[in-house]
């Protein structure tokens, strides 16, 4: 029997393409592509977005989240696109993990549901923790969870009549839950188009025209929940001056609301 050979204790570097919104010898923010695990974890031990940062940052990351997450503040999923800022020394993790904990980082995020909330905005509320059904899933429980809440705000309503086909939504975290905004927006009724996880394809009525068509179709085969991190500000570890970045939507994400306008 041949013995594989031992895996690396440290995340190793890797030249892996990042688009870097803003550097300098504190912190880094990146614009994350879809389809990027943040950090080495089962299932993915290399590949990640720490394994590029070892490799764009050199030996500069902070460690004190610990050896397999260098430098790594906060998470995205693998499959949410967007901001992103990472800690390149203790101080400025020190600062930004405070920031988090105050809740006075600004972040938004812009997401396609199915279906369009009733009221224009509002407050979800509900404690976020494992379902107790399914380890692999996180769920709104009574018991054992963490306080969560989302602001939310409809940008556009997709399809006439009395109930939209889809519509795009800002959310604001005001805490910062595993899979928060996706367990929220399903908790609504309006899960994200593209989430296997806590949402389904919903069968469209049959299209009319070639807009129609077109619009269920992408709605249909858009293939990751349909999430940004449009925005991300918060206060330089050093300077202390607000800092505030927008990311525009993906090439994936622009289509797939393109091909939604044309419902009208």
């Amino acid at each position: 029997m041949r013995v594989p050979e031992p895996a690396p204790a440290l995340p190793q570097a890797q030249a892996i393409p990042l688009n870097v919104v803003y550097e300098d010898n504190e912190l880094i923010v990146i614009d994350k592509q879809a389809g990027l695990v943040v950090h080495p974890a089962a299932g993915n031990p290399d590949g990640t977005l720490v394994n590029a940062l070892i490799a764009h940052c050199g030996g500069s990351l902070s460690g004190v989240g610990g050896v397999a997450r260098p430098g790594i503040v906060h998470r995205l999923d693998k499959d949410t696109s967007g901001l992103i800022v990472a800690a390149k020394n203790d101080r400025a993790m020190a600062s930004l993990a405070k920031q988090f904990a105050a809740r006075t980082i600004e972040r938004a995020y812009h997401a396609v549901a199915w279906g369009a909330p009733r009221a224009g905005d509002g407050i979800i509320e509900g404690d976020i923790g494992r379902n107790p059904f399914d380890r692999k899933r996180m769920a709104i429980v009574r018991n054992q969870g963490k306080p969560a809440r989302t602001r939310y705000r409809m940008i556009e309503r997709y399809g006439t009549g009395a109930r939209a086909f889809a519509s795009l939504i800002e959310c604001r975290l005001e805490t910062g839950r595993t899979h928060q905004i996706r367990v929220h927006l399903a908790h609504l009724g309006h899960p994200l188009i593209g989430d296997s996880v806590y949402g389904r394809a919903r069968k469209p009525p049959r299209a009319k025209n070639e807009a129609e068509e077109r619009a269920y179709s992408a709605a249909a085969e858009f293939p990751r929940q349909a999430l940004h991190a449009r925005l991300l500000g918060f206060q330089h570890p050093s300077t202390h001056q607000p800092m505030r970045f927008d990311s525009q939507w993906p090439d994936d994400f622009s289509n797939l609301i393109d091909a939604l306008r044309g419902l009208g």
